[in-house]
């Protein structure tokens, strides 16, 4: 997999992210994504070969491999990686849209004219887009947790596992190359993924809070307004009847 390609991609979402979008990106880069690319593969490099069982009997130690390994963890991860991230091309892509249609609006009206202020900025519907990004986001988190914990029951590696299914004779003792090494690594990305989750519930409270704010403060500044010209709104209907 072409890693520096999906740098590339979420490097134009850095720019229009809030600090906890900014800190949610640098630990998928250098706690995920660069562990999974430097060290992991490598640790699950051998994980097939190296699964020996105790018969000799064709056939038993690959039915025990795939019986207990169904989703090699380093594939399950790759996964969850791509899944996690490609939300965030939504807002980008949403970017990208306001950024045509001021180009189209200012090919119209003339140069001076603006249809947006930033198209970067996040109000309207760019907002509900960065929004839905982040719950996407936070769903395959924790799915995927929830999909690795249920497949092996735990985090946790085994020394040992017990194999009795057809073709083994008999019940049979498996070992698994490197369980503790791997169990360190699992906690690991596991740990970086839950960071994840907290940042992305932390940045959707934050956008929220920040949305009640300017809403707030729009709403005093409206009313304070018509504090001030009171006879505004009615100017407006006397000018209009006599138009």
């Amino acid at each position: 997999m072409d890693w520096k390609f999906l740098q590339g991609l979420l490097s134009g979402v850095n720019k229009y992210s809030t600090a906890f979008g900014r800190i949610w990106l640098s630990v998928v880069f250098v706690f995920r994504v660069l562990v999974f690319v430097v060290a992991a593969e490598r640790v699950w490099s051998d994980d097939q070969g190296h699964f020996d069982c105790n018969t000799r009997q064709p056939g038993c130690t690959n039915i025990c491999y795939d019986y207990f390994f169904p989703v090699s963890h380093i594939r399950l991860w790759a996964l969850q990686l791509i899944f996690v991230t490609c939300p965030s091309f939504m807002v980008v892509l949403h970017v990208a849209y306001r950024e045509e249609r001021e180009r189209k609006y200012r090919a119209k009206h003339g140069e001076n004219t603006r249809l947006y202020d930033n198209p970067g900025q996040k109000h309207g519907g760019l907002w509900w887009t960065y929004l839905m990004s982040l719950f996407i986001k936070t769903t395959f988190e924790v799915t995927f947790l929830y999909v690795l914990h249920y497949i092996y029951n735990s985090f946790k590696l085994p020394r040992k596992v017990q194999c009795d299914v057809s073709p083994c004779p008999n019940l049979v003792d498996c070992y698994i190359s490197r369980p503790t090494e791997k169990t360190i690594f699992t906690y690991f990305m596991v740990g970086a993924s839950v960071v994840c989750v907290v940042l992305n519930i932390c940045e959707i409270f934050y956008l929220i809070a920040s949305r009640v704010v300017n809403l707030k403060h729009r709403g005093s500044i409206h009313t304070s307004s018509r504090k001030i010209h009171p006879g505004t709104d009615c100017d407006g209907c006397k000018s209009s009847l006599t138009s």
